[in-house]
C-alpha cells in the first residue's frame, strides 16, 4: 500500500472539514426550519382545538410552576447577596448614588435573564426532549398517527411553548423581585425614596437597552425551546441514541446562548 503524500493528507482533512461543516449547517438549519414550523403552528387556530389546548396548558403548567417557587427563592438568595456586596462595596468607595445602577445592570440586564434560561433548560425542556426520545422509541408518535393525532400540535409545539413562556415568566417575577430587594437594601421601608429610585431605574432602562434586554430574553427562550426538539428530531431521523440527542442540545444550546450573551453585552456597552 503506497504512502501518503502530503497532498494526499491535505485533501484528506479538508474533504473531512467539509463534511463537517455541511453536516452543522445542516443541523442549524433544522433548528431554524422546526422554529418556523413550531411560529407557524402556534398562530395557526386549528391548532387549539380542545384537545390541543388542554395539552398546551398541560406542558405550559408543567414548564413553570414547579420551577416557580424554587427559582424564586434561589433568585432571592442570589439576589439579596449580590445586592448587599455592591451596596457595601460602592459605600466603602463613597459611590452609594450608583449603587442602584450597578444592581439593576448587574442583575437585571445580565444575570437573571442568563439564569432563567439556563435554569428552565435543565430542569425542563432538556428533560422534555429526553422524554419525547423515549415517546419516539415506545412507538407512541405512530400511535397518534394511526389515531389521527398530529404529534407536532398535541407534544411538540405545546412544549416548545411552555419552554418560552417558562423563561419570560421566570425572569420577569425575579427582575421585580431583585429591584424591590436593591430597594429595600438601600433606602429601607420608607416611600420617601421612590421618586428618585424610579429615575435611576429609568435612566438605565433607555429604549436601546429596553429592548436588547426583551430581545436577550426571547432568544434566550427560543434556544433552550427549539434546539432540544430539533435534535430530537434530527437523532429519530438518523438513529442516534438519547444520550448523543441530550450532549448534541447541550452542547448547541450553551454555544448559542453564549454568542446571545456577548451580542447583548456589545450592544449594551459599546
Amino acid at each position: 500500500m503506497p504512502a501518503m503524500t502530503p497532498i494526499d493528507s491535505l485533501q484528506g482533512a479538508l474533504g473531512a472539514a467539509g463534511r463537517a461543516g455541511v453536516r452543522w449547517s445542516a443541523s442549524w438549519w433544522q433548528v431554524v426550519n422546526v422554529g418556523a414550523l413550531i411560529l407557524v403552528l402556534a398562530l395557526s387556530p386549528s391548532s387549539y382545538r380542545r384537545d390541543d389546548r388542554l395539552a398546551l396548558a398541560h406542558h405550559v403548567w408543567l414548564g413553570s410552576a414547579p420551577l416557580l417557587p424554587w427559582f424564586t427563592v434561589l433568585s432571592a438568595l442570589v439576589s439579596l447577596v449580590l445586592i448587599r456586596i455592591v451596596v457595601v462595596t460602592a459605600q466603602s468607595y463613597g459611590l452609594s448614588q450608583y449603587a442602584i445602577e450597578m444592581v439593576v445592570r448587574v442583575l437585571v440586564l445580565e444575570l437573571i435573564p442568563l439564569t432563567a434560561a439556563l435554569f428552565v433548560a435543565l430542569r425542563a425542556t432538556l428533560p422534555s426532549g429526553a422524554e419525547l426520545t423515549r415517546m419516539h422509541a415506545r412507538g407512541a408518535f405512530a400511535s397518534m398517527l394511526e389515531a389521527g393525532i398530529d404529534p407536532l400540535r398535541r407534544e411538540l409545539m405545546p412544549r416548545v411553548v411552555a419552554g418560552i413562556l417558562a423563561v419570560a415568566l421566570l425572569a420577569a417575577l425575579s427582575c421585580l423581585l431583585a429591584m424591590g430587594i436593591a430597594y429595600l437594601s438601600v433606602y429601607g421601608f420608607t416611600l420617601g425614596a421612590l421618586p428618585g429610585f424610579t429615575r435611576t431605574v429609568g435612566q438605565v432602562f433607555n429604549p436601546s437597552v429596553a429592548l436588547i434586554l426583551v430581545l436577550k430574553t426571547l432568544f434566550f427562550s427560543l434556544s433552550i425551546s427549539l434546539i432540544p426538539v430539533a435534535a430530537f428530531l434530527r437523532g429519530a431521523h438518523l438513529g442516534r441514541s438519547r444520550a448523543s440527542a441530550e450532549l448534541d442540545s447541550l452542547v448547541r444550546m450553551f454555544g448559542l446562548i453564549l454568542l446571545i450573551e456577548v451580542a447583548s453585552l456589545v450592544g449594551n456597552y459599546y
